[in-house]
């Protein structure tokens, strides 16, 4: 269960989503009992009769920068930059300096000046452990611009052409509805099928919602190079409880109401914040948890979820948390029956058929 081996599927290629479904809540969801590892086939938009009336739902607000930036050196070569760490208008009124992954022939060396469209330049000012630090100057207001010109970061294995039919438009696709804090590199994509009517159900059925957030870094797509996962190291990534999501969380555990955590975004932020008892504390910071099997959830009770590569620490993220062999059983289904994977992809609740346990008083 330690062995970057023992997370590998054969998954065909047609089954990875290129486009989103035409209707987000149109997706379809796999309700997969964690307990007995039982399977259920639904669309995402019979959700508020799948979860139950008391149920907190746990959102991750994060909204996704344009970030991608396509521009030449003086020199004329061609560079693609991501910037990795926009969280909003630099507030001290100094030029933006970000960190960035740089794409080019030849990588740049500190002080190569690099050239985009509508007045926007940069120049590379340190290289460390493959990310570069770009001071970015321009004329006019450096976010209206990179909204202007930047795209939005899709991961790798969206490979459709631009004129692709029917069209997509991205930067509205890969964006949840309730996306609200700029400074994430890519979708919580679980969240990605939810609808504000669907929302509005939900809280008439009297499922709570509380928003979080974490600004989902581009360690999300790197992959595990070590044989044995237990040697893997996260990127961290920022996040934020504000104290009404940590009340309603500790609300809802101490009245035996079960968290269900929209993606594994949410997952990793709620574990990272709980104490042994499943408190959650309000606050912000860096989270680098890395979650495998042999990790005791303290806080989720039950979570929303994309179909995730193989061998992605997204993958042992919910071996962990239902079984590795479930978890690769109910994948096998997902496969046989046409589910659609990755970003865009369909998605599974993952629950149990017992109730919460109880929960020790705070102290």
């Amino acid at each position: 269960m330690h062995s970057l081996s023992d997370y590998r599927y054969e998954l065909p290629p047609d089954r990875i989503a290129q486009t989103p479904a035409p209707d987000r809540d149109a997706s379809r969801l796999m309700a997969l009992d964690r307990t007995t590892g039982a399977m259920e086939h639904h669309r995402f938009r019979d959700l508020p009769n799948l979860l139950r009336p008391a149920d907190l739902l746990v959102i991750n607000n994060t909204q996704v920068v344009p970030a991608r930036l396509s521009g030449r050196k003086e020199t004329g070569g061609r560079v693609e930059v991501l910037i990795l760490d926009y969280h909003g208008a630099a507030g001290d009124g100094g030029p933006p300096v970000h960190r960035c992954l740089i794409k080019a022939a030849k990588r740049p060396k500190p002080e190569t000046r690099l050239r985009f469209d509508e007045g926007l330049s940069g120049e590379v000012i340190d290289f460390k452990d493959g990310i570069h630090t770009v001071r970015f100057a321009c004329d006019a207001d450096f976010e209206a611009i990179l909204y202007r010109i930047g795209r939005m970061p899709l991961p790798p294995y969206i490979r459709r052409h631009e004129t692709a039919d029917p069209p997509c438009d991205d930067g509205t696709a890969y964006q949840t509805v309730y996306a609200a804090r700029k400074g994430a590199v890519a979708a919580p994509t679980a969240g990605l099928h939810f609808t504000p009517a669907l929302l509005d159900r939900l809280k008439t059925a009297g499922i709570d919602v509380a928003q979080i957030t974490l600004h989902v870094g581009y360690g999300t797509f790197l992959p595990v190079r070590v044989a044995d996962i237990r040697g893997h190291r996260m990127h961290a990534e920022t996040y934020a409880i504000p104290a009404a999501a940590a009340d309603a969380v500790n609300r809802a555990r101490s009245e035996n109401r079960r968290v269900v955590a929209v993606g594994t975004t949410c997952v990793r932020t709620l574990e990272w914040a709980a104490d042994e008892a499943g408190w959650i504390k309000a606050g912000s910071g860096d989270c680098d948890l890395f979650i495998y099997p042999g990790y005791r959830f303290k806080a989720v009770d039950a979570m929303i979820t994309n179909f995730h590569l193989p061998e992605s620490t997204l993958l042992m993220l919910v071996s962990a948390f239902a079984g590795r062999e479930r978890i690769l059983a109910a994948y096998q289904e997902a496969i046989d029956r046409g589910y659609r994977f990755y970003s865009y992809g369909d998605a599974m609740l993952v629950r149990g058929t017992t109730s919460s346990s109880t929960v020790p008083p705070r102290a």
